[in-house]
């Protein structure tokens, strides 16, 4: 079993920069990909950043550029630095991990967290 608790969020102007956290506790030998996923009411969850543990990184075209996600395995924390921060952003983020590469998720990872709110005014 594999716990996650996401932390960092806020409330931020237009333009600005937030780090999000994530740390992983429980049976962490057994993450092989991590990632971040965004929800907002009335739209569907969106997956916007992922790395596996061979380093390789996806992102969605609504972030891509702005948003970096990384790692420190030896302690167990994901993070995703988010800049240029757009009202567009506001939602809760999610950090998420699994078992499996990203690529065989299909939207749908093990674990996840219990999320933390950004709010990015204009």
């Amino acid at each position: 079993q594999v716990q996650l608790v996401e932390s960092g969020g806020g409330s931020v102007e237009a333009g600005g920069s937030l780090r999000l956290s994530c740390a992983a506790t429980g049976n962490t030998r057994g993450i092989y990909s991590m990632g971040w996923f965004r929800q907002t009411p009335g739209k569907e969850r969106e997956e916007i950043a992922a790395i596996d543990s061979d380093t390789s990184t996806t992102y969605s075209e609504s972030v891509k550029g702005r948003f970096t996600i990384s790692q420190d395995n030896a302690k167990n924390v994901l993070y995703l630095q988010m800049d240029s921060l757009k009202p567009e952003d506001t939602a809760m983020y999610y950090c998420a991990a699994d078992p499996r590469p990203n690529r065989i998720w299909g939207g749908f990872p093990k674990y996840w967290g219990q999320g933390t709110q950004v709010t990015v005014s204009s």
